[in-house]
């Protein structure tokens, strides 16, 4: 079938495991100005940001003919759950027929997850699609871990040298052939990032900050304004909460690891009951980032967000209880690049001198 996707980090992953699955993939545009006027023009006032940034993507891809859109689904209470059926009316409303198949974490609804994968499988046997699934979260993986070198060695060198070799990676990942080749191309880029580890400095004099918050505006630079780049042009290393291959581990494979549940445990101290989205994980993985000695926090949250909503309010006391601070920003059609990067710089220069009085 002729399928597209939303847009969120790393696409090439869901375009390669489409395409190993037979389907004929269109790639979605990257999330800009035109699509995101678009979005909003044509998604209720009301609705979270990501919504309106996925309505826009969605109108765009009408223009390609798309036959089907896939999508995932949302935790809890969390209004992401709604998405696909919403999405289907506004696109029926302006007079598209496409189908929308939503994913859901095989632990929500078993049988449901195993008809959505059995139509997505088309008439690869089930070997195959055991065989592309790991391929492709072995990738991820790779893709993580070389991403997460260059959100450390971006803090001390040319910003443009390092993504170039990010780029470069994404290039040759997506040209792999089997699951053989992503060992091979991971060392490679490894290796090529190597030759800029003298750059980063002694422990003491390393800062670190965690990024937190909603999935989507985590994960797509090109709607959180290129946080991570920001805090690395003012020499701050950065780890975010989530990557795609957690993501995936979380929803296709529950049972391998407990990292994960022992985050949202800690997250309860302050949130006790799973409320939707990541809320109760973020509070989890802000004090985890304490605990392994990050000097602050970037709390990305959408306007409209409700699990998000409710993370920022205990934020002052989490803040104040672990002795780090917390930046919010909230996101949505009407933030400027200007000022993030001034909240940015002020949230950072707070933090050196914070470090340097308790030196003096």
């Amino acid at each position: 079938m002729r399928l597209s996707f939303p847009y969120m980090g790393p696409t090439i992953v869901y375009k390669k495991l489409f395409e190993l699955l037979g389907h004929d993939v269109v790639l979605p545009p990257r999330p800009n100005k035109e699509i995101i006027d678009l979005g909003v023009k044509y998604s209720p006032e009301f609705a979270c940001f990501p919504f309106k940034v996925i309505t826009g993507i969605y109108l765009k891809l009408m223009e390609e003919n798309v036959e089907t859109l896939v999508t995932s689904g949302g935790h809890g209470p969390c209004r992401a759950g709604y998405y696909g059926e919403v999405h289907k009316k506004i696109l029926k409303d302006l007079g598209y027929e496409v189908e929308i198949i939503v994913i859901d974490s095989p632990h929500d609804d078993y049988k449901y997850f195993y008809d959505v994968i059995k139509k997505l499988k088309g008439d690869s046997s089930w070997l195959k699609v055991a065989q592309v699934i790991k391929t492709i979260y072995e990738m991820t993986k790779a893709m993580d871990e070389i991403e997460k070198k260059v959100e450390t060695l971006r803090a001390y060198n040319d910003n443009g040298i390092i993504n170039q070799i990010w780029m470069e990676a994404q290039t040759d990942f997506y040209q792999i052939k089997s699951i053989n080749e992503i060992k091979r191309i991971k060392n490679k880029y490894l290796n090529k990032l190597l030759q800029y580890k003298e750059s980063i400095p002694e422990v003491d004099q390393r800062y670190k900050i965690g990024i937190i918050g909603e999935i989507y505006v985590v994960l797509e630079q090109s709607i959180n304004n290129q946080i991570e780049e920001k805090v690395n042009y003012f020499g701050f290393e950065v780890e975010r909460s989530q990557y795609l291959a957690d993501w995936i581990r979380e929803n296709a494979f529950p049972f391998i690891g407990r990292d994960l549940e022992e985050i949202k445990v800690k997250g309860e101290e302050f949130i006790e009951i799973e409320i939707g989205g990541h809320a109760q994980a973020n509070i989890g993985h802000a004090i985890d980032f304490k605990e392994k000695g990050f000097d602050g926090i970037i709390h990305l949250k959408p306007f409209g967000c409700l699990p998000e909503l409710v993370s920022q309010s205990v934020m002052d006391d989490l803040s104040e209880k672990y002795e780090i601070p917390v930046l919010t920003i909230s996101i949505d059609e009407q933030t400027a690049d200007a000022n993030v990067l001034t909240r940015v710089e002020a949230f950072l220069d707070m933090i050196k001198e914070k470090d340097l009085r308790e030196v003096m």
